[in-house]
């Protein structure tokens, strides 16, 4: 079983990363990080602003800073995303059985890595998986991967899922809130309800979706197709 979760757009500034270089460690979709690398190389300038969503200035700091990827020295990526999500899956905090739970299952999708696990070894970045239409450069490596899963959970917001294929081994989840008679997704509030999922899975050992109905967090239960709010 794997489970497929978002990155987090915030990165923890790691102040002294390893030695290691990230072109010198083996992570097995190098080349195809590369290809992206290739591709930032073709952006121009007036288009920089509209890939990184910041100022101009802020924008040419990132696009150098991807551009040096392979140069750059790497740290768990678990670590290196601040996010809400990560926030509540409090790494840290976990065991060490909790830990080595979400190294064998928890797979994090990745605009400029495609796929990595809690402790791949990567560097700082900033690039999201729909710029640069990166979800289809993805797809077919991450489908092929996927391919030989027995059973996908898959937690990610829509646009992490366009860069793979899903089939019969996928079980996507939901998060969403029941007002008025209405269902409406969880949307940023549900970023802290999916990283307490995501430490309740591996504090728990969760290899079945059975056990998603022991999982409660600020009264979202499980309902057999996915977890739910009554707001009244």
């Amino acid at each position: 079983m794997i489970v497929l979760v978002p990155p987090s757009e915030g990165k923890v500034k790691i102040r002294k990363p390893m030695e290691l270089k990230f072109e010198d460690t083996d992570f097995p979709l190098m080349k195809e990080v590369g290809q992206v690398v290739r591709l930032l190389s073709l952006i121009d300038d007036e288009d920089i602003r509209s890939i990184y969503g910041t100022s101009k200035q802020k924008a040419l700091i990132f696009h150098r800073q991807n551009q040096d990827v392979m140069n750059s020295r790497v740290w768990p990526a678990i670590e290196r995303y601040s996010g809400v999500v990560y926030e509540h899956i409090g790494w840290n905090t976990l065991s060490e059985e909790a830990r080595e739970y979400m190294e064998k299952h928890i797979r994090i999708f990745s605009g400029l890595f495609g796929m990595v696990t809690p402790m791949t070894l990567i560097p700082d970045y900033k690039l999201k998986m729909n710029v640069m239409s990166l979800q289809y450069h993805w797809k077919p490596i991450l489908t092929d991967i996927l391919a030989k899963e027995d059973m996908i959970i898959d937690l990610l917001p829509q646009v992490h899922r366009k860069a793979y294929q899903s089939s019969d081994n996928v079980i996507e989840v939901e998060f969403v809130v029941m007002s008025k008679g209405k269902k409406k997704t969880a949307g940023h509030y549900g970023k802290a309800v999916k990283g307490e999922f995501i430490r309740y899975m591996a504090e728990h050992n969760v290899t079945s979706i059975d056990q998603f109905e022991g999982f409660e967090y600020d009264n979202f239960r499980w309902d057999g197709a996915m977890f739910v709010k009554l707001d009244d």
